[in-house]
């Protein structure tokens, strides 16, 4: 049963000696379901938080958040441009405790509203450069994690590994997270300060006089050193704001983030449908499960379709028949280079034609030529048919050629005859000569003359 306000209250001033508090309300700023909270005013007018976990796992988050926001001294926080929660006290409440920390007042955007642009999103990506950017001794002094690069790696194996072992992680996804985990360089990176849980109701959000900026942050359980992707994977739900926060978050960082963390944010985004399916077989859980289950599948539309931005650098999947199909049919057809047929102009030039048609006719006598069964035929090399025909009329060297084609058979004869009417054939070229022949007519009508004299001359 939760407590009511009238019970946090009392509690509160129990672990803050000398606190009156004068009113109490809900908290809606980060409440959830795993805490017993409200929102007290106090005599001297100041807000503060009241927090009672109620599950075990919510008494280790604040365990850890204490810790953190110990670890956070009045010297580390002076280089960030936010405010971070200060603990005020705590006393027993039952079997767990109470904690009162200060209240930041502000509002809290979610991803899928967070706007484009300068303002909230460039003030969230300066808030987390600036969170980087601290000193990494503190964490290792205050008794916090210190993950190495390789260490997230085998994190997130480790994570993989479960799901897989589960056998209700879905094939595709699978080999995609498989071959991110194998990629070494997407694990070249210098760990950071992180904050370890960011979401986007992290950030509590107030007006400025330069506009809406970040003047909190909330939630400090899993403050450690780490791979600052874990503090960008969230964005992957922001939508065309992710590129306004990665931005300003590049260009207020002191050292040039490195070329794979967009990959990795993605990674540990993805990687959190694992961890809810994990978490519902460890509490046995099956609504949980069927809920993993069934964004897991939601998931493997988006890693079939990713091809511009996998996950690895290795070789993304062979496009399937009906991938290539869907492709061809929203390519626009565009002409052969040089231009169209002659069907597709006003006018044509028939000496071209008739250079085509040559080429043809002797390409089909060279073939038919070769086929044939006879003997060593001397060939004229770099010269066309027209050219050796021109020079056995004209010359005594014209035997080679003379016995080549008095050794052809007849039949030999009559299959160049047909290959040469083949190929005039496939061309379908008579409907073309007459379309461009009454084109080259209407453009001069002497020549259309000419010409007929010369077929009655014939």
């Amino acid at each position: 049963m939760a407590r009511s306000h009238l019970t946090l209250a009392a509690l509160a001033t129990s672990a803050v000696p000398g606190l009156t508090v004068v009113g109490s309300g809900p908290l809606g700023l980060g409440a959830t379901g795993d805490f017993d909270s409200a929102l007290l005013r106090t005599a001297e007018e100041l807000e503060v938080v009241v927090r009672v976990p109620t599950s075990q796992r919510a008494e280790t988050e604040q365990a850890r958040e204490l810790l953190a926001l110990a670890a956070l001294t009045d010297g580390i926080r002076s280089r960030l441009p936010f405010t971070v929660p200060t603990v005020l006290g705590q006393t027993p409440a039952g079997d767990t405790r109470a904690v009162v920390s200060s209240f930041i007042p502000g509002v809290q955007v979610s991803a899928d509203a967070l706007p484009a642009g300068d303002g909230v999103a460039t003030s969230i990506g300066g808030a987390l450069a600036a969170l980087h950017a601290l000193p990494g001794s503190f964490v290792g002094e205050a008794g916090l994690p210190d993950q190495s690069a390789e260490e997230s790696r085998r994190e997130a194996s480790s994570v993989v590994d479960r799901a897989l072992a589960t056998r209700l992680l879905p094939a595709a996804v699978g080999a995609r997270w498989t071959d991110a985990i194998a990629d070494d360089t997407l694990w070249q990176f210098n760990p950071t300060v992180v904050n370890g849980t960011v979401s986007a109701e992290s950030f509590v959000i107030a007006e400025h006089e330069v506009g809406q900026i970040v003047v909190g942050m909330i939630g400090w359980s899993g403050l450690r050193s780490s791979d600052p992707a874990h503090d960008l994977h969230w964005l992957s739900g922001a939508g065309e704001a992710a590129d306004s926060v990665f931005a300003a978050y590049t260009a207020a960082s002191s050292r040039t983030p490195d070329a794979r963390i967009r990959v990795r944010a993605m990674l540990y985004a993805e990687l959190e449908l694992a961890r809810w399916l994990l978490h519902g077989k460890d509490t046995h859980d099956r609504a949980v499960v069927d809920d993993a289950v069934s964004m897991l599948d939601g998931l493997v539309e988006h890693v079939l379709g990713d091809v511009m931005h996998p996950l690895s650098q290795h070789t993304g999947p062979v496009l399937s028949v009906d991938d290539v199909e869907t492709l061809l049919a929203r390519t626009p057809r565009t002409s052969a280079a040089g231009g169209g047929t002659g069907l597709e102009t006003d006018s044509y030039d028939r000496s071209e034609l008739e250079s085509v048609m040559t080429d043809r006719a002797e390409e089909s006598d060279a073939a038919a030529i070769q086929d044939a069964e006879t003997g060593p035929i001397a060939v004229v090399e770099g010269r066309g048919a027209a050219d050796a025909h021109a020079d056995a009329a004209g010359s005594d060297d014209s035997e080679p050629a003379e016995r080549a084609r008095t050794t052809m058979s007849a039949e030999e004869r009559e299959r160049r005859r047909r290959a040469s009417i083949r190929e005039t054939v496939e061309l379908d070229t008579t409907g073309w000569i007459r379309s461009g022949g009454d084109q080259l007519d209407a453009a001069d009508p002497t020549a259309r003359s000419q010409r007929d004299r010369n077929s009655g001359s014939e």
